[in-house]
């Protein structure tokens, strides 16, 4: 059975920075693109970022500059590295995994899920 555990989400003040974790299991970890998405209360679900195995990157432009995705295939870990953070930032974090191998925007494309990790930027 395949396995996503997010963890590392929690309070922080807007400005400040926050690392998220995505631990796999149960699947090839390098044959997979893996993707972050983001829910907040009242909104539907939206891309963050997407690496596949390679390094290949993907990016939401509301993220880019401020966020780094980055993966360790010898752990089965994909990171989410977010700085300078905003209120707007505020969501349910999900990582996401995709054996078509590419970085891609579109959630319907992911086969797995974890059950997300909650981030709360205060202002």
């Amino acid at each position: 059975q395949v396995q996503l555990v997010e963890s590392g989400g929690g309070l922080v003040q807007a400005g400040g920075s926050l690392k998220l974790s995505c631990e796999t299991s149960g699947l090839t970890f390098r044959s997979y693109a893996m993707a972050w998405f983001r829910q907040a209360p009242g909104k539907q679900r939206e891309f963050v970022m997407a690496i596949t195995s390679g390094g290949t990157r993907s990016y939401a432009d509301s993220v880019k500059g401020r966020f780094t995705i980055s993966r360790d295939n010898a752990q089965n870990t994909v990171y989410l590295q977010m700085n300078r953070l905003k209120p707007e930032d505020t969501a349910v974090y999900y990582c996401a995994a995709d054996f078509a191998g590419l970085p891609l925007a579109r959630g319907r494309d992911y086969e797995y899920w974890g059950q997300g990790t909650q981030v709360t930027v205060s202002s």
